[in-house]
């Protein structure tokens, strides 16, 4: 379980692909700030990009750790694909405050970048979501967007799905890889915990 309030700035380094075709995953290497590993473990849980994974070797005097991503995984994530920045988050401990809301480290699917542009001293983000979440997606509700717990502003259904936009201050865009977001950049979305059981209870 992770709250959306990111704890550093990873950098994938290295990816190897586990087998010789498609359905195979990748280990990825990623190399953390100094002291970030200190108190990690082998088998701890961390969120990459909003994306859950096991940490399946660490080493602290390199300031690196790896995870196994599955065929799955990759297909259904963005961003874990390529060498480059990304958010990082490490398990909620039961005594740590709940910063930004519940989110499970599932991503329910992928999301498009239509906007991306400084408004004042914040940036304005806005995400194409695709039409299957747009039921959970709500005016000043929350959205995680590559791990990042965020507040929409706005919510618009449109013919290709359900655009959210969402106001970015300074601080958000200083300490995540949110700030290399651009137009047409695929990210990934994860909804609000609350709202899924709310529309499954509904259903019922």
């Amino acid at each position: 379980m992770f709250t959306g309030i990111i704890t550093g700035l990873g950098h994938i380094t290295k990816i190897e692909n586990l087998g010789n075709d498609a359905s195979f995953g990748a280990r990825l290497t990623i190399s953390t700030p100094s002291d970030y590993l200190d108190d990690m473990g082998l088998g701890d849980s961390i969120a990459l990009n909003g994306a859950c994974m096991t940490v399946t070797r660490f080493d602290k005097v390199t300031h690196q750790f790896t995870v196994d991503i599955s065929a799955e995984s990759l297909s259904k994530t963005a961003g874990l694909n390529r060498i480059g920045r990304i958010n990082l988050e490490k398990a909620l401990r039961a005594h740590d405050r709940l910063g930004g809301h519940i989110v499970s480290g599932h991503v329910d699917d992928v999301g498009i970048v239509t906007h991306f542009a400084l408004i004042g001293e914040s940036w304005e983000l806005r995400v194409l979501c695709p039409a299957s979440l747009s039921k959970f997606l709500a005016v000043k509700g929350s959205a995680t967007i590559n791990g990042v717990s965020l507040t929409t502003n706005r919510v618009q259904d449109t013919d290709d799905g359900c655009e959210i936009s969402i106001n970015l201050i300074p601080h958000t865009i200083e300490n995540t890889a949110l700030s290399e977001l651009k137009v047409g950049t695929q990210v990934n979305v994860e909804i609000d915990l609350i709202a899924r059981y709310v529309e499954r209870m509904l259903s019922k």
